[in-house]
């Protein structure tokens, strides 16, 4: 155990120092950090060398532990090169192996198929298929509202540090594991009917980051795109699939899908609309499925299987930083600035003018105002300047 955390530290520190000197591709790595006894998730991993072993009773072996009863979920094709034992926030424990898979085995498991989807992924429909198949979102998240806001008002009354406390915490946990472990199961069938039924496959590439900071946020965490998409990614890649990722900046919604014609940004309320050039009826998701069907048949012409093609991967656009981000800053404080300064000078041009009917109403009693008495219609009139 001592020698597998010492590799990992070793592992972790050249890594934060690639990442600072640009060696390293992807987001910038943090300073490695010990981890806390407090952390809801706690993994162990032992190596070959560890001498760690399956018994004949379907035991796990552990060092310094023994053996430990395992209820298997699925047998093990081949012989796993290390394990490692999680224990996640609800206090289960779990054990993974690392196994190498046969590429003939996978290929022989789903043979070669010439069809071809495109998915349009939301939140009223979790997909909307290219074939015209909508799948309705499941809402786990939703459904486990009532059963996880009762544990969380349990988990709130008791005193911190308590023993009961430690047992409502558990309480949420075991409600929040079960709505993740019924998502991720939801994942895995669909992505798995989709790879094994298509041989190409076209998603567009969602800003769910940008999405989560929305009044949607709710829905779109617990519709799972992100894990979804991973989960295609993978699979593509292992069973010689070809996906492929629309730009997020694609006007998929704008293009009609029968001329090629663009006609403009639309609201989201607006889900059907006609087009000006050919007149033929769109509507807004099966669009972006037909975008998506077009690019995974260039992909399966021009591309290998299993390959994500560079000219649709997802597109950046320039944002401005260091002394470009302060001179953009600058400039719109001075415009600012300007704004506020005009609008002053004409704040003082200008008077409030009460309506002559005032002038018959009668006075609040004893200083209170009346509630019946309606509010001033207030005008703005030219103001004397004398």
């Amino acid at each position: 155990m001592l020698q597998q955390s010492l590799r990992d530290a070793e592992a972790a520190y050249r890594n934060f120092f690639a990442s600072l000197q640009g060696a390293r591709k992807g987001p910038k790595m943090g300073a490695p950090r010990f981890k806390s006894r407090k952390d809801s998730r706690q993994s162990l991993r032992f190596t070959v060398n560890a001498r760690w072993s399956i018994t004949d009773s379907g035991r796990l072996n552990l060092p310094k532990v023994g053996a430990v009863k395992v209820k298997w979920s699925r047998t093990l094709p081949a012989r796993p090169s290390s394990v490692t034992v999680i224990k996640d926030a609800a206090g289960r424990y779990f054990a993974s192996f690392v196994i190498d898979t046969d590429p003939h085995a996978d290929a022989t498991a789903m043979p070669d198929s010439d069809q071809r989807v495109g998915i349009d992924l939301g939140l009223i429909h979790f997909a909307v298929l290219s074939n015209g198949t909508k799948i309705d979102s499941p809402r786990f998240l939703r459904r486990a509202e009532k059963k996880l806001k009762k544990a969380q008002r349990g988990l709130s009354r008791k005193q911190k540090g308590s023993k009961n406390r430690e047992k409502a915490r558990l309480k949420v946990a075991r409600v929040h594991a079960q709505v993740a472990d019924a998502r991720r199961e939801f994942h895995h069938q669909l992505s798995t009917k989709l790879i094994r039924d298509n041989q190409a496959i076209g998603v567009e590439d969602l800003a769910v980051k940008a999405l989560a900071r929305t009044g949607l946020a709710k829905s779109v965490h617990d519709a799972g795109w992100t894990q979804f998409v991973h989960m295609l990614e993978y699979k593509a890649v292992r069973y010689g699939r070809t996906l492929v990722k629309i730009g997020r900046y694609e006007p998929t919604s704008q293009t009609c899908s029968t001329c090629g014609a663009k006609d403009g940004p639309k609201p989201l309320h607006i889900r059907t609309w006609t087009c000006a050039v050919c007149g033929a009826v769109q509507r807004r998701s099966r669009i972006a499925e037909s975008a998506g069907v077009t690019k995974s048949t260039f992909s399966v012409m021009a591309g290998p299987a299993g390959q994500l093609m560079p000219s649709m991967m997802r597109k950046s656009r320039w944002t401005p930083s260091g002394r470009a981000a302060r001179a953009f800053w600058y400039a719109s404080l001075s415009y600012a600035a300007t704004a506020c300064s005009k609008l002053s000078n004409s704040i003082r041009t200008t008077r409030c003018v009460m309506p002559a009917s005032w002038a018959t109403t009668r006075p609040p009693r004893d200083g209170i105002r009346d509630r019946r008495r309606p509010p001033p219609a207030w005008t703005a009139g030219p103001a004397s300047l004398s």
